[in-house]
């Protein structure tokens, strides 16, 4: 999961992420990495359409938006 988000600030790539909140609601969000910890991230959050910090431990799915999705949505 680390390695795949550090991956994703190099090539600027956007991810869709399944993601359990402290409370235990499940959220699916489209991201852009911004930097990456030793535990936890930050991204842009298309969904609250600001900056936000997330749990590595909590992601459940991280998947590559393909770039023609991207111009679609």
């Amino acid at each position: 999961m680390h390695n795949q988000l550090v991956k994703s600030v190099e090539y600027s790539e956007h991810l869709d992420m399944m993601y359990m909140a402290a409370d235990g609601s499940i959220s699916k969000r489209r991201i852009s990495v911004l930097q990456v910890g030793e535990a936890s991230f930050r991204a842009f959050c298309f969904l609250r359409k600001s900056k936000r910090t997330f749990t590595i431990d909590n992601v459940l799915a991280l998947v590559p938006v393909i770039t023609k999705e991207r111009a679609v949505i």
